[in-house]
C-alpha cells in the first residue's frame, strides 16, 4: 500500500508551498446577479467559490494585503474594511 498523497498549495503571503491542512483559505463567494461575491475566511475548507490559501499568522496575510496578491487571484479589489476583518478573524483564531 503506499502512502497517501498529501495536497499541497503555495501561500499568497510568502510564497511557500505547504501542506493545505496547515493553511487557511480565502474565499470570494460566488457573485449571484448584482451582488459581488463576499470575501472570508474559510476555516472548514468548505464554501463554495474561488479559493486563496495563506497562512495562518497574520504577518502573511499582511504580505498578501502589501504585494496585493489576494486582488490578483480574484480579480478583484479588496476594501480595507474586508483585510481589518479577516485580520481579526485569524488573530481570534490563534
Amino acid at each position: 500500500m503506499r502512502p497517501k498523497k498529501i495536497p499541497m498549495r503555495m501561500c499568497t503571503g510568502c510564497g511557500e508551498m505547504k501542506p493545505k491542512k496547515e493553511l487557511v483559505r480565502v474565499v470570494k463567494a460566488p457573485s449571484n446577479g448584482e451582488q459581488e461575491g463576499d470575501i472570508s475566511l474559510d476555516l472548514t475548507g468548505r464554501k463554495p467559490g474561488r479559493g486563496a490559501y495563506v497562512c495562518r499568522n497574520v504577518e502573511c496575510l499582511r504580505l498578501a494585503r502589501k504585494a496585493r496578491r489576494l486582488e490578483k487571484a480574484f480579480s478583484c479589489r479588496i476594501p480595507d474594511e474586508v483585510y481589518e476583518k479577516l485580520e481579526g478573524e485569524m488573530s481570534g483564531n490563534e
